[in-house]
């Protein structure tokens, strides 16, 4: 069920011997000059190393660019599931989904503009998005309301005349502090008492320097504010952008976001899955290469269980992902629910318990950045809350497993 054709086979290779050649070796030394140069919150100064344009360069020079996009004229023309043995591979490097044009959410948002842009669209933002040479944001969670429900969403997008018009407050937009971000999707009420709750939001397109559009601030992730990248705070302020900049068309929102959130799942649990099991090697060189107390620090107490521990959750994780994705593959998003929340709640729960296994074996190195295991660390525990929370999930899955018993689980009148 999860063989690679030859030609993935192929891309799995080049991508796993570019990361061993090219990311590896200078990756330390790529954090320690993002750390030096952007301190603090102050977005307006932040800036990547010239080290990462030349990294995407030659990664595009090899082909190994825009692997997630199923079409083979704008994409490679992977499969979800054959692209997600790419993400895992990804995963082990904090920087290797961006030097391969393949980090969120930028590819979600192409893979949004790819299935419900209009060819105007396409030739403003989506190629030079593909290109590599802007960045995007995607704006919908909201501090005001529990974003967890998606219909509470207070922020608005309402039709005046040959303009859209927008309001309201996002947060945890990522990407915003990006100083080549230009791009916003900003998903907003558009009340229509003739639709069904769920045809009443919509995607628009709003440029980040549009008039009335104001960076409050970004946010730090325990302390840590991912710059350049960042996570921040934007406001709408009867921001006016033309109609054509509805994506899908007004009313679309909920059928876009099941679109773009289906395949962005797979490819951050399979990112999750690298992470750990980067986490399970670091954690297995560290127990072996010091002793205590006249022994391997691994071979203490119930370590060597926790390794074998963390090696299940791992292939269990791992399997169940690629489920996911070959049901995705084969008989669509809608078909594989159940399974795509499964895997988003296993898969940062994996990672978050294996790289906690490895910082208590590292000790105060472990909670340095002297390794990459606070950002996987960070990663995982954000990812619980992020395209839904486990709880939703978790409803979600009862939900389907009641409905095959002919029940329901909503509240009785």
């Amino acid at each position: 069920m999860f063989e690679l054709s030859t030609r993935a086979q192929d891309f799995v290779e080049r991508t796993q011997k570019f990361i061993h050649d090219e990311i590896e070796p200078i990756e330390a030394e790529f954090w320690h000059d993002v750390h030096a140069q952007n301190s603090g919150g102050n977005w307006t100064t932040w800036q990547w190393p010239e080290t990462l344009e030349t990294l995407k360069a030659t990664a595009k020079a090899a082909g190994l660019w825009n692997m997630f996009l199923p079409c083979p004229e704008l994409g490679q023309g992977l499969s979800v599931q054959e692209y997600a043995h790419i993400a895992e591979l990804t995963g082990r490097s904090l920087i290797a989904p961006i030097v391969f044009n393949c980090n969120a959410p930028d590819s979600g948002n192409m893979e949004v503009l790819w299935r419900y842009g209009t060819e105007q669209q396409k030739q403003q933002w989506l190629m030079p998005l593909l290109e590599g040479k802007i960045r995007s944001v995607f704006c919908m969670t909201e501090p005001d309301v529990a974003s967890s429900d998606a219909t509470n969403m207070q922020a608005t997008a309402i039709i005046d005349g040959d303009e859209i018009v927008l309001n309201g407050r996002k947060w945890w937009s990522s990407g915003l502090g990006d100083p080549n971000a230009k791009i916003m999707i900003f998903m907003a009420h558009t009340p229509d008492e003739s639709k069904d709750r769920h045809h009443q939001h919509s995607m628009v397109l709003v440029p980040i320097d549009t008039v009335g559009v104001k960076i409050e601030r970004m946010l730090p992730v325990f302390g840590d504010y991912d710059a350049p990248h960042g996570h921040g705070e934007v406001s709408f302020t009867n921001v006016r952008v033309p109609l054509s900049n509805f994506i899908g068309g007004a009313g679309q929102g909920f059928e876009i976001a099941q679109g773009r959130l289906g395949p962005g799942r797979i490819h951050h649990c399979m990112r999750c899955i690298g992470a750990a099991e980067k986490s399970l090697e670091l954690m297995i060189d560290r127990g072996m290469s010091r002793t205590a107390f006249g022994k391997e620090i691994l071979k203490l107490g119930g370590n060597l269980e926790r390794v074998a521990e963390a090696r299940v959750a791992i292939d269990q994780a791992r399997l169940l992902t690629l489920y996911a994705a070959y049901k995705m593959d084969t008989f669509g998003n809608m078909a594989a629910l159940a399974e795509i929340s499964a895997i988003k709640v296993v898969a940062p729960s994996v990672l978050e318990k294996v790289v906690d296994m490895a910082i208590q074996i590292h000790g105060g190195a472990g909670v340095s950045r002297d390794t990459p295991l606070t950002g996987f660390f960070a990663q995982a525990r954000a990812l619980r809350l992020a395209d839904g929370p486990d709880e939703v999930h978790k409803g979600m899955i009862a939900k389907i497993e009641l409905a095959k018993r002919g029940y329901s689980t909503r509240r009785q009148k």
